[in-house]
């Protein structure tokens, strides 16, 4: 299926300055975010009291998570354990809450409203931050890895030039998602670090098919200036940048208004991913690798001596 017509002449990279600086723009503005209000991070990063109740009879996350709502708990999560009677609540105490067992207590109590077959299943614990800051830890030395992996795949499939556009896009594209949560202070839970990996590796996928068409169209021709030949790629890999994007976030709408709260923020994520990927992939990622200053040389020297290249246009 095309939506675009392959053969259009779109000339994209003649906003390529626009673009630039608007997405510099958006970076230092994330970053400065990021500097200024930080990230909300969840009980998964900051500790918090761990209850585990259990039910005589089958319970449902949502009502749990609504008694808990009406009892003074609003940001609680509650994950079912081994079961339909059983459930974990992960809460972060006020400062008045420092006693674990008497937030476990009006933890119940609050449940009993709605729910009288409710009771502790064992103490509550209190889970200190030193875990949450070694997970958060983890994610960001997971998130460099993957970039430098990314880099050297690229480097060694392509050329540098490609490498660095394609790492430049990938910073770009994961500050732009996270000065997202900083403005937004929605929760950034394990879930979210997980999908801002997937994101990672979504973005650089579609960047990876214009490249390989970059590199095909200048292998077809020897006159072909980079320019025309980086608009060229653009248009006749959009209609698969634009369809692979919809499908994808057709996926991802389902999980987020359908897979419950227990996945919001991974679609949530996805989404606001999948459209700073797709119009990096587009607007930025092909502006910078032009700014570099990529040719045919970088790819497949021209010798006069090849009769196979002096028989192309």
């Amino acid at each position: 299926m095309e939506l675009f017509n392959p053969n259009s002449k779109i000339d994209f990279l003649g906003g390529r300055k626009v673009s630039i600086v608007i997405s510099a723009l958006l970076m230092l503005a994330s970053l400065g975010l990021l500097a200024t209000r930080g990230l909300n991070y969840a009980l998964d990063f900051t500790g918090g009291v761990l209850v585990e109740a259990k039910f005589e009879e089958p319970v449902q996350t949502d009502q749990v998570r609504a008694a808990l709502e009406k009892g003074g708990f609003p940001n609680a999560q509650v994950q079912s354990v081994g079961g339909t009677r059983e459930v974990s609540i992960r809460l972060q105490p006020t400062a008045e809450q420092k006693d674990a067992e008497k937030v476990g207590r009006d933890v119940i109590d609050a449940i009993k409203k709605q729910r009288a077959d409710v009771s502790l299943k064992r103490h509550p614990d209190l889970v200190g931050s030193s875990v949450g800051a070694e997970l958060r830890n983890d994610g960001i030395v997971a998130a460099v890895f993957v970039m430098i992996g990314i880099m050297i795949y690229i480097g060694i499939r392509f050329e540098k030039r490609f490498a660095i556009a394609a790492i430049a896009s990938e910073v770009h594209d994961t500050i732009l998602t996270l000065g997202f949560f900083s403005l937004t202070q929605l929760e950034f839970d394990l879930t979210v670090l997980a999908a801002l990996l997937a994101v990672i590796g979504y973005s650089i996928n579609d960047k990876v098919v214009v490249f390989d068409r970059v590199r095909e169209l200048f292998r077809l021709t020897r006159k072909a200036e980079p320019y025309e030949i980086l608009n060229k790629a653009i248009n006749q890999t959009l209609s698969r940048t634009i369809m692979t994007s919809l499908t994808t976030s057709l996926s991802m709408f389902a999980l987020y208004f359908v897979g419950g709260p227990a996945v919001h923020g991974f679609g949530l994520t996805m989404l606001v991913g999948i459209v700073i990927g797709t119009l990096s992939s587009i607007f930025f990622a092909n502006p910078i690798l032009y700014w570099l200053g990529v040719s045919k040389t970088d790819l497949m020297p021209v010798t006069r001596e090849n009769p196979e290249l002096e028989r192309r246009p």
